[in-house]
């Protein structure tokens, strides 16, 4: 594996041919720092899924809904190499990191299956920096606002 892929990462995008690698796309999320995190993460999925990666991005999310096997890989692949690193930036605590994380993914799933599985309008025509002025913010309180955060999981003061 390591000797034709180099990680099981790139196993994983290679498997499913993934419509991008968060490697080469992360140090522009993180670009603006804390302040800009959420319209940086919105930003960077539209772009992702308004190109050219679109058709393997919905047979992957297809797969991931009726196979627990791609479920998995993906849920962990998306928790591990996206949302880990971003909000591994903020500096909190693990279990609040990782409830924060959960709302995020959870957003951007939302989205994602709105705007290109459902297609449904205005979400689905809307033009994506639109969508990062109106989801940018939830995300970004998601991040590093005031939340009710599930599980217990108490905010940093």
């Amino acid at each position: 594996m390591h000797h034709y892929f180099g990680s099981k990462e790139r196993l994983f995008l290679a498997a499913v041919d993934a419509p991008a690698d968060p490697d080469e796309l992360l140090p522009a999320v993180l670009e603006g720092g804390p302040a800009e995190l959420g319209a940086n993460v919105v930003r960077m999925v539209l772009g992702v899924w308004d190109g050219p990666g679109r058709a393997a991005g919905l047979a992957l999310i297809r797969s991931a809904v009726s196979n627990e096997w791609t479920a998995r890989l993906l849920r962990e692949f998306i928790v591990n190499r996206v949302v880990r690193r971003v909000v591994g930036t903020l500096g909190l605590p693990p279990a609040e990191a990782e409830a924060r994380g959960a709302l995020v993914a959870s957003q951007l799933a939302g989205l994602v299956v709105t705007r290109y599985v459902l297609r449904v309008e205005p979400l689905a025509s809307a033009p994506a920096e639109e969508l990062v002025a109106a989801v940018g913010p939830t995300l970004q309180r998601y991040l590093t606002g005031p939340v009710a955060l599930p599980s217990g999981t108490a905010p940093s003061p």
